[in-house]
């Protein structure tokens, strides 16, 4: 017998929310994204855009909006191959899975009308939506979802682009019915068929990508804007605007500038220093929260962060509430591990605690571990990422207090992707890590020793092994103890100085409405629309 889940919410819940990747040729998890130089600096794009705002005579006439982001995508727009967030954040628009996460974090039918799963979890299966087309105008077929599942799922060449699809036993289909058999349960696998279902014939997804959503890829000018437009023959509610042009301005001042000349409409991740830069008559100020973990990453192979001691000090040393309240004006909202309270049951806040600042404590500590004078650190950050830089100057300061000498070098993104991220080039570094796969196991897989992106060379046989009980059992309560067991042990021995889960400010514009909140690190615009 079979649970049947139809065009409703599908009973997951916000148990395990939250994007970033893993896999063979996928780079990082920030909030940031790259791509190759063009000849218009990012800087001058608030200018070029000088286009009349949104009265009568402007966008809102011509039902567009302007977005301004910090960061441009990645080099290839293969939603398969993403590597950032920040390029996850503007494609969620372009792009569904077979099912796909709604605003309270629950799991809705999307390419797939509905969804039905086996008593014993192992089978699961799904109807495709009649009449779905892609972008290109061409219908979706049973063909193009098999395709796109075993794309993910192929681990012929190396580690799958998504590990969990191997436990795919068997696919199958009959009409519209593609039918999924499991090796073993996985409480978890349902998460993953939000992956992206792409044509399987076609070729060019790295630069004229081609999904499901309700806006359609139109064009992109590296390091200066990318265009959506609204896909008219959408089967979900079509978009409340015709097109969207996100214009991407690395410099803190041009957004606001991008804002103050009527240059841009919506700018996410503001800083409370730059929201009052502008005036309340023109733009009203959203709250929510990033849906990610921003710490101070340390690299526990290189000294002196290969001494546990060293790293428990520098979390002593660090006051997180002393950080939100002096970057951010007390907006943020302070963590102890590598998980967020979007992710429900499986986020301890027992941990946010579990390091209180104590100079006495962290000298104390250093001494030990052979630093009685402290020692002389850098700290890698983005340059284009305003929250992360004005975070890394104030923990700097902060560790001045226990003798720790920190020099933050700023580095452009594409730097912060090889040198850092890829080649783990670095002592400590301030970013912002999420997950792309919703699933807790997707927030601390990255730091399983023999990981691809265990960034921070994270190498624990406890921690290991407990990744592993996780996988084992299908006893949802016993797995969410074990996923709680290795946040504990990443805080316990200070895998990196965990700080908070930032406040995501949103300004839009006056007279632009349906600002939705995802608790995950997305953007819809299709929600958005001209007040009438």
């Amino acid at each position: 017998m079979k649970k049947r889940i139809l065009a409703g919410l599908l009973a997951m819940g916000m148990t395990a929310l939250a994007l970033s990747g893993c896999g063979k040729n996928k780079a990082a998890e920030t909030t940031a994204a790259s791509a190759a130089p063009t000849e218009a600096p990012a800087s001058s794009a608030a200018s070029e855009a000088a286009a009349p705002a949104t009265q009568e005579t402007g966008r809102a006439a011509s039902n567009e909006i302007a977005v301004g982001i910090a960061q441009d995508l990645d080099e290839s727009l293969d939603p398969h191959l993403t590597v950032a967030a920040g390029t996850r954040e503007v494609m969620f628009n372009v792009f569904e899975g077979l099912v796909k996460p709604d605003p309270d974090g629950n799991l809705i039918p999307a390419v797939a009308s509905d969804v039905a799963v086996s008593d014993d979890g192992l089978e699961y299966t799904f109807t495709l939506r009649e009449g779905i087309k892609f972008h290109n105008g061409n219908p979706v077929t049973m063909d193009d979802v098999i395709w796109s599942i075993q794309r993910n799922a192929d681990a012929s060449e190396g580690e799958a682009l998504v590990p969990a699809l191997t436990s795919i036993s068997e696919i199958t289909s009959e009409d519209n019915k593609l039918h999924i058999t499991l090796s073993e349960p996985n409480n978890e696998f349902l998460s993953y068929l939000t992956l992206a279902i792409l044509p399987a014939d076609y070729d060019k997804q790295d630069t004229a990508p081609v999904g499901t959503g309700p806006f359609k890829f139109v064009s992109r000018k590296a390091q200066d804007s990318i265009v959506l437009e609204r896909f008219a023959d959408y089967w979900g509610t079509p978009a409340g605007v015709d097109k969207v042009t996100y214009k991407i301005i690395e410099n803190a001042e041009g957004l606001i500038m991008g804002l103050q000349s009527g240059a841009l409409d919506v700018v996410s991740h503001m800083t409370s220093t730059q929201i009052k830069q502008l005036k309340d008559s023109e733009f009203n100020v959203e709250e929510g929260t990033m849906n990610l973990v921003q710490a101070l990453y340390l690299n526990n192979a290189e000294k002196p962060f290969d001494d546990v001691r060293v790293r428990q000090a520098l979390c002593y040393a660090v006051d997180k509430q002393g950080v939100i309240d002096m970057a951010f004006d007390g907006y943020g909202v302070p963590l102890g591990s590598s998980m967020y309270p979007a992710f429900g049951k499986y986020f301890d806040e027992s941990l946010t605690d579990y390091y209180t600042a104590d100079t006495a404590k962290a000298k104390e500590l250093l001494a030990e571990a052979g630093y009685p004078n402290g020692f002389d650190m850098t700290i890698t950050v983005p340059s284009n990422y305003q929250p992360h830089m004005d975070t890394a100057q104030v923990i700097a300061e902060q560790l001045k207090s226990i003798g720790v000498n920190a020099t933050i070098q700023p580095v452009e993104w594409a730097s912060w992707l090889s040198d850092v991220y890829g080649g783990r080039k670095f002592q400590s570094t301030l970013v912002g890590v999420d997950a792309s796969e919703m699933t807790a196991s997707a927030m601390l897989k990255r730091f399983v020793s023999d990981a691809g992106n265990n960034f921070i060379n994270y190498n624990n046989a406890d921690y290991d092994a407990l990744y592993e009980k996780a996988l084992s059992t299908s006893d949802d309560a016993e797995q969410t103890r074990v996923f709680r067991e290795m946040e504990k042990n990443l805080t316990e021995n200070a895998a990196n100085v965990y700080i908070q889960d930032m406040a995501d400010l949103v300004v839009v514009r006056k007279g632009l409405e349906g600002l939705t909140f995802y608790p995950l690190y997305v953007l819809d615009v299709s929600k958005l629309h001209w007040a009438k």
